[in-house]
């Protein structure tokens, strides 16, 4: 029975179990929005757990499966391909982690590369998820995978093979932006999460992250299954050593099967409701002290406000140009003080308010050549309707079709809100169409 003995324990994570229960139970205390779904793969920090312990909590605990790949970054020695160990057990205080050899014999020889013990001997990027693993799952085994000088494609195959088998998971394991300043490596790190959140695979460069390869797949793993990354997590060491100089970068996510709108629909509706109303009520000066990072994801919303049935206020964002909290807070005050449809809401009209929130997927170009053809491919009910020509723009909402269910008459009424015609039409005339989730 080969074992490989820990390197980082009483360094990057408490040397006894106490000390990491304890670690665990404190994460738990902080876990403001705890929510209950299961995820087949995740984006989880490895650094010391005074820096990035919380966020890697924050992903590992949504973690399903007991047979569980960690793939990581190859810190102390050249990796050509994969490096994959020939090792039973993984030490960490008080357990021994056991290898799923089968699985591991199975990527070997599928990828014809080694067995490789010696890059696995001082690395920690592997050893760090373990003892958090194993205060929140009973049973689990690893495959071990560290990357190196490879093909994304590689690791791509290997969890798309494996996704779909039943017990298996993913750990991506990767901080973010090195030894920046702070300004800087806040500045990367969000275009990294923002790449990661809009499952643009192809855009990445090899210096955002230490495992960009591995992030790399995931994401285009999520992209072609038309899944989505919800952020858990995103700061960087600065906000611990105060040092603005040599700043390392970390975040957290996990794989989503749908897309955000409908998890933030599902899990948070109610807070959404609170943060707009906020916002009205506090002049949209108030946003919530703790809320759930993903509502830091770019996202784009209408907030419309109705009065006993009667159309009280509507404003939006189109496309998402900032995080959606803000988005949320903004349109919500602009619904109510700013729409040059009707005088400010006033105080005492707050209880007899309702507030409808739309959560606007991004929209897409409708390719036609005649109107009749544009209407072929509107869907009453589901779509959105963007047009603009001739420098004018208007946008209605899938719930104006309550409103006018005819294709027709809708097309002819968004144009006279657009400022055209009922029968304008030109070669210049486009069309756009999105989704909303409709809190």
């Amino acid at each position: 029975m080969s074992i490989k003995k820990s390197n980082v324990a009483g360094l990057f994570y408490p040397s006894n179990s106490e000390g990491i229960k304890q670690v665990i139970y404190d994460y738990k205390l902080n876990d403001y929005y705890n929510i209950e779904y299961k995820a087949k793969l995740v984006i989880a920090p490895h650094a010391g757990y005074r820096y990035s312990g919380f966020g890697a909590y924050l992903s590992l605990k949504h973690l399903s499966g007991k047979n569980i790949f960690i793939i990581a970054p190859a810190h102390k020695m050249y990796v050509d391909n994969l490096a994959i160990p020939d090792y039973d057990y993984f030490q960490i205080p008080n357990a021994n982690i056991p290898v799923n050899k089968e699985i591991a014999k199975k990527i070997i020889d599928k990828y014809a590369i080694e067995f490789n013990n010696n890059a696995f001997n001082d690395e920690h990027s592997i050893e760090v998820q373990l003892p958090l693993i194993s205060n929140l799952k009973d049973d689990f085994n690893i495959i071990p995978i560290l990357v190196g000088n490879c093909n994304y494609n590689i690791v791509y195959e290997i969890i798309n093979d494996y996704y779909n088998e039943q017990d298996v998971s993913f750990i991506i394991s990767s901080d973010l932006s090195h030894f920046l300043t702070n300004a800087n490596a806040i500045k990367i790190d969000n275009i990294t999460a923002r790449l990661i959140e809009t499952n643009l695979f192809k855009d990445f460069h090899n210096h955002q992250a230490c495992n960009i390869n591995s992030i790399r797949a995931a994401v285009k793993f999520a992209a072609l299954n038309k899944f989505s990354f919800i952020r858990l997590f995103l700061q960087n060491s600065y906000t611990v050593t105060k040092d603005k100089d040599n700043v390392v970068g970390y975040g957290s996510w996990f794989l989503y099967e749908g897309d955000t709108n409908s998890y933030i629909k599902k899990y948070h509706s109610d807070l959404i409701k609170k943060i707009c109303f906020d916002s009205i009520l506090n002049n949209g000066k108030s946003a919530p002290q703790n809320y759930p990072c993903v509502l830091n994801q770019y996202g784009a919303c209408f907030v419309t406000l109705e009065k006993r049935g009667e159309l009280r206020g509507c404003i939006g964002s189109i496309a998402p140009c900032r995080p959606l909290i803000d988005d949320l807070i903004a349109n919500s005050y602009s619904s109510a003080y700013a729409d040059p449809r009707f005088k400010q809401v006033d105080k005492n009209e707050l209880d007899d308010l309702d507030i409808k929130i739309s959560l606007l997927s991004k929209y897409h170009e409708i390719n036609f050549v005649s109107e009749d053809e544009l209407l072929e491919k509107i869907e009453p009910f589901k779509d959105g309707l963007i047009i603009s020509d001739l420098g004018k723009r208007a946008v209605y909402l899938p719930s104006v079709w309550e409103q006018i269910p005819n294709k027709k008459l809708f097309l002819q009424s968004l144009k006279q809100k657009a400022g055209f015609k009922s029968d304008h039409f030109s070669t210049t005339f486009k069309a756009y169409k999105f989704y909303t989730e409709y809190i």
